[in-house]
Order: C-alpha cells, then sequence, then structure tokens
C-alpha cells in the first residue's frame, strides 16, 4: 500500500519510520524544496492550491492523511474527490477554525473555557467586559506552537494586542487558572472502534510543549476518554485524535482537539505496545488497532531550536533520542528524547534530569 502524506515535517517523518517495517511505501505532497522526510519516500513539491500538482499526487497513493490541521480544506475536499483521506475533511473543518471548534464543544457538551467571537476593537472591548481579565486573544485559523495569540493580563494590554492581530478573525478566550494540561489520544477505525492510550501530562512553555509524561491508571481518564469519544465519533473519524484539556479541581475543560498525531503522544514510541504512528497508519489503511496498553513508566523532552549534547543525554539509562534532521533554528522543533524505565524511583530520577534541559 502507498500511503499519501500532506506536509513533510517531524510528524509525517515519524509516521513513514512506523511504516516502512510495515511494507508501506509513502509519498509526501510539501511546498517546502528539502523537507525533512524527503529520504523516507518519494517528495511531491507543489503548492496546497495546485490543483494540477494535488490530482498527480492523489492519483499516486491508495489512501491520504495529513500532519496538520493547517491544511486548507479546500485542498482536503477536493483530494477526497479522487482518493480517500482520513481524517476526513469533516474533522478538518472542526479544528482549522478556533471559534468553529469552541462551538462543536458546546454542541457535543464538551465543557471549555468562555469565549466570544472578535471581529473589531468595539467588539474585542465588549467581549472582555463578558468574560473578564485575564483572557487569550488568538486568530481563528494557522495557530500553532503559541503563534497568533496574546494574552490579555490588564486593560493596558487592549491596544498592543489588537495592533498585533487585529487583522485577524479572532476569538477571546478566559485565561484558565488550571491544576495541570493533560491531553488524550484516541484512535478509531473504520468500522468505528475505539482505543484511548494513558493520558499525557503536559508542560508548555510560551506556548510550545516542552515535556509530557505518560500517567497510566489516572483518575481523569475515564473522563477525559468520554469527552475525546464525543469527538471520534461526531466527525466518524479515522486514525489518531488528541484533545487538550485544562483539569480544574474535578473538572475538565476541553482547550483544543488536533486531527492528527500528536507531539504529547510522542512517548508511545518507545512506551506503548503500538505507538501513535503505527496505529494511525493501520486505522487509515484499514488494518485491524494495536494495542494502546503501556510497558512502563514513559516521558519525553522536546528539543527547541537546538540540539543538547547527545553523549551526555545517552549517558541516561533508558533514554531514546529522536532527531528530526531539521537545521536549527530559534522556536523550531528539532528532535525529542524519550525516557523509558520499568521502575518508579529511577524514572522520577530521570525526568527531573530531562526537565533540566527545558
Amino acid at each position: 500500500m502507498i500511503i499519501g502524506v500532506l506536509g513533510g515535517g517531524q510528524l509525517a517523518r515519524m509516521l513513514a519510520l512506523a511504516g516502512l517495517p510495515l511494507g508501506f511505501d509513502f509519498v509526501f505532497y510539501d511546498p517546502a524544496p528539502a523537507p525533512c522526510v524527503a529520504s523516507l519516500g518519494e517528495h511531491v513539491r507543489g503548492e496546497y492550491s495546485d490543483r494540477v500538482m494535488l490530482s498527480r499526487f492523489a492519483r499516486q497513493v491508495d489512501v491520504i492523511t495529513y500532519e496538520s490541521e493547517n491544511i486548507p480544506l479546500e485542498c482536503v475536499e477536493f483530494l477526497s474527490r479522487i482518493t480517500p483521506v482520513h481524517p476526513g475533511a469533516r474533522a478538518l473543518n472542526c479544528s482549522g477554525d478556533r471559534l468553529r471548534e469552541k462551538r462543536i464543544f458546546q454542541e457535543l457538551g464538551i465543557p471549555a473555557p468562555a469565549f466570544r467571537a472578535v471581529d473589531s476593537l468595539a467588539a474585542l472591548n465588549g467581549a472582555i467586559e463578558e468574560i473578564g481579565l485575564p483572557a487569550v486573544l488568538k486568530t481563528r485559523t494557522l495557530g500553532y506552537d503559541g503563534k497568533g495569540q496574546f494574552v490579555l493580563r490588564s486593560r493596558d494590554d487592549v491596544t498592543r494586542a489588537w495592533e498585533m492581530l487585529g487583522g485577524f478573525s479572532l476569538v477571546l478566550e478566559s485565561l484558565v487558572a488550571f491544576d495541570r494540561e493533560i491531553s488524550v489520544l484516541g484512535v478509531r477505525d473504520q468500522a468505528g472502534k475505539i482505543l484511548f492510550y494513558p493520558l499525557s501530562e503536559n508542560v508548555h512553555h510560551d506556548g510550545v510543549l516542552r515535556f509530557s509524561r505518560s500517567c497510566p491508571r489516572d483518575p481523569m481518564q475515564k473522563p477525559a476518554e468520554e469527552l475525546a469519544g464525543k469527538l471520534l465519533r461526531h466527525v466518524d473519524y479515522v486514525g489518531v485524535l488528541a484533545l487538550e484539556l485544562f483539569q480544574v479541581g474535578p473538572v475538565l475543560l476541553a482547550n483544543e482537539m488536533a486531527p492528527r498525531v500528536h507531539n504529547s503522544g510522542h512517548w508511545t514510541i518507545e512506551g506503548a505496545m503500538t505507538s501513535q504512528f503505527e496505529n494511525h497508519l493501520r486505522a487509515i489503511a484499514g488494518l485491524p488497532l494495536g494495542k494502546t496498553s503501556v510497558t512502563g513508566h514513559s516521558a519525553m523532552v522536546n528539543f527547541i531550536g537546538r540540539q543538547p549534547d547527545l553523549a551526555g543525554l545517552l549517558a541516561l539509562r533508558g533514554l531514546h533520542v529522536h532527531l528530526y534532521g531539521k537545521a536549527e533554528r530559534p522556536g523550531r522543533k528539532v528532535g525529542h528524547a524519550t525516557l523509558w524505565s520499568g521502575s518508579g524511583a529511577s524514572f522520577e530520577e530521570g525526568c527531573r534530569t530531562l526537565r533540566s534541559l527545558l
């Protein structure tokens, strides 16, 4: 089977690394001249608006998936008329616009922070009156890793926030004083079977995920699964989906969904019976899902901007390093390391070492 992937970044790379042992071949569609995934399959270079190149790409492959919710919806809708695309356009439509996503949460009864649509400075001031401060002003589309966001802590921030983001369609969200950030990853096959991975507990700096750890037998596992399951069934989802959540006491509030394999699930490569990447491929290819149970304790740290000293890292017992073949650049994810341990004491010590890299 030939898998087509829209995007050529690290998520596409890890999908390919999971799929090659299963005998899959890969074709990657990406506008970049030399994406980091190019050595693992054929690279078709083209813009996401180029229907001639998209048609050629679609006819080369048996099924298509994508590594980012920032792929234009029109691109996925066009491709799906030629070749099956999983997850489908409906899932991308839900997640590609923050306002639409929040309204879907409301429709499904999934609790979320208070929000208001903003299309003018007057609307922003009105939204602040209703929601209060602190709050987060976000672009409705094309925001990720903290981009397209401005935290308003006082009225003095309003003018600067509007100057920065006022040219976009926006949404204002209440800034939640959470106890912790967690995410739940679910995978759904073409027959509707759903499996979940143990929760991930996450640490972000400046809107970018820096550290995650698996949380087997977490008391919030079932409540998180119930919320994510609503989304998976609502959009007739096929593949891996991540739902990011804030925990506030006994309550879970949905932050956002990601219709793709997710950074907070990278620990599943070494830490689960079947990684999120392999299970995503199994789902979209119509194959049986693999077990999502864990094989011990796992944690993951992202390398942001530059690679750390490998010799020092690899001296840690149970550490696995993944480099993405990307040039170093401030704010860019260039790799990650996963720590695995079957023992709680050594795992906690290793986690302290990993977090010292943040």
